[in-house]
């Protein structure tokens, strides 16, 4: 019996050493494994330009697409043409007095004024509204590439607003540029148009030209030209509404998702629209049964299914992706659509803030302070204390898997929560051994002297690292940057001391005791 329970007791010690050796073989090499942050390692500087006149011109249209729904509505007149020029719109009517009744149709409004030239109706945008919309695209943008490269909050990206129009991103330890670059220009747009209709079929064609001959070589007001979106094969041009009626500003929740549709097998993109976009959503597909609705991302058109029934808030993205392309349009579209495009404006690299020898100061700051623990638990603890530094090492271990598995970067704040942490582990080992020490003096025996040390510490250990962790939230709640990287450390760092404390270091203590002999230990 005694045999099969020091076996037991040995084989968890065994257990954990195993799992040491996965870890460590995951994080070899730890330059390639590891995320190291911009004060370390250095990285990609970008200036990003955001063109906000374009937010002021899609607020003008989406005014002036309410303004012809209201006259629909109401059987009156709508438009000829519509035109945008700065922060104004000009909307011409047949005449002077369907220009009048439009205007008395859409009523006033605190951020725009109206007025009636002849047969024009001019609403212009006030300066205030103005500023608010360009001011709206910056920070919105801010907010997008926000969740897009930095979506845990952990990774050390930086990216702040700088002037009126420009946005600044710093990519630590970046390894594919153009990657990084992909994902923050592409504006992620998702729209659905409807394909227009010539003499009673779809005006989709081969080539440009082909459609406009149809055309007779002028295009309707309020529509466009679009391309499909070709990998290799014939191109398709589409002529359609130039107006969304339902756009990814809608969009709840997209994900990656293997196609089911007859005809369209493998990956696409699942979604789901908000309850107003729901509702546009199927008003649009209730009135245009059998007609071609064009699905766009970023002004390309992915596929043109005719519409066979009214479809409300969920649907699918067809358009032949692999997996790895309909995962990464997924999250572009979740992440949300750029209120205005962006430009590149500058791109360069940048070295490490610390330098090179305030790096190595930090490090050698480190090692010194592990060395000085392991002497002083020899010292201290004897073989105990040798253990206590296994468990600190093993500590360490867990922390950088964690910080591997997260995608997290470690700064230098990092490291410094890193310290923190091996201090707080060695105060875990010392409550149980000074608790043990005690229950020796009181004449209990080694086994459940050992036993009860740890179970009695327990309450102590716990109480003073989930307050400390509950600090770790905050800072990490309401911290930016280098708060963000120390707090994060530092909570992970939390669970692997408890972790090892608990369960590592006991196991070393049980494969001693598993000896049916033993009457002492070396603490």
């Amino acid at each position: 019996m005694n045999i099969s329970l020091g076996r037991f007791s040995c084989s968890s010690l065994i257990m954990w050493i195993i799992f040491a050796g996965i870890a460590l073989y995951f994080l070899y090499p730890p330059r390639e494994r590891l995320k190291f942050g911009i004060d370390l390692v250095g990285g990609t500087y970008i200036t990003l330009g955001v063109e906000s006149d374009k937010a002021v011109r899609n607020e003008l249209l989406a005014i002036a697409n309410t303004l012809n729904r209201q006259l629909k509505r109401s059987d009156m007149p709508t438009p000829v043409s519509s035109k945008v020029e700065g922060n104004k719109i000009i909307m011409s009517f047949e005449n002077q007095n369907s220009a009048l009744d439009a205007q008395k149709e859409f009523g006033d409004d605190t951020d725009f004024l109206s007025r009636v030239d002849g047969q024009n109706l001019t609403i212009t945008l006030t300066e205030d509204r103005t500023k608010a919309i360009e001011k709206w695209a910056v920070e919105g943008t801010v907010d997008v590439l926000r969740t897009r490269l930095n979506a845990l909050g952990v990774e050390d990206i930086s990216i702040a607003r700088r002037g009126d129009k420009n946005i600044v991103v710093e990519l630590p330890d970046v390894q594919d540029p153009a990657r990084a670059k992909k994902m923050i220009g592409t504006p992620a747009l998702l729209e659905f148009k409807l394909v227009e209709y010539i003499s009673g079929r779809p005006a989709i064609a081969s080539s440009k030209e082909e459609l406009l001959d149809m055309v007779d070589g002028e295009l309707p007001e309020g529509t466009a030209i679009y391309e499909s979106k070709g990998r290799g094969e014939r191109k398709e041009y589409y002529l359609l509404q130039d107006y969304s009626e339902v756009t990814g500003s809608h969009l709840q929740d997209a994900a990656a998702s293997m196609s089911q549709q007859v005809g369209a097998p493998g990956w696409g993109v699942s979604f789901r629209l908000s309850r107003e976009g729901g509702s546009r959503f199927a008003e649009l597909t209730r009135q245009n049964i059998g007609r071609a609705l064009a699905i766009l991302v970023d002004g390309k058109v992915l596929s043109a299914p005719n519409i066979s029934s009214e479809i409300s808030t969920e649907g699918v993205i067809t358009g032949r992706f692999t997996d790895k392309e309909a995962k990464e349009l997924a999250l572009m579209l979740k992440s949300g659509t750029f209120v205005a495009p962006v430009t590149f404006e500058e791109e360069r690299r940048i070295g490490p803030s610390l330098g090179y020898e305030s790096i190595k100061s930090g490090l050698l700051a480190c090692l010194v302070g592990l060395g000085l623990l392991l002497i002083f638990s020899l010292f201290y603890y004897k073989l105990s204390g040798l253990f206590a530094f296994l468990a600190l090492v093993y500590n360490l271990l867990l922390v950088l898997l964690i910080l591997s598995w997260l995608k997290a970067a470690l700064t230098l704040p990092g490291i410094a929560g890193m310290v923190l942490t091996t201090g707080m582990a060695i105060d875990c080992s010392i409550l149980i051994y000074e608790r043990i020490k005690e229950l020796l003096a009181e004449g209990k025996p080694v086994r459940q002297a050992v036993k009860a040390g740890f179970s009695n510490a327990a309450v102590v250990i716990l109480d003073g690292n989930i307050t400390t962790f509950i600090v770790g939230i905050v800072l990490f709640k309401f911290g930016t940057g280098p708060l963000r990287g120390f707090a994060i450390t530092m909570m992970i760092g939390i669970i692997s001391t408890l972790v090892t404390g608990f369960f590592f270091l006991r196991s070393m203590f049980d494969c001693i005791l598993a000896k049916k002999d033993v009457q002492n230990i070396s603490i």
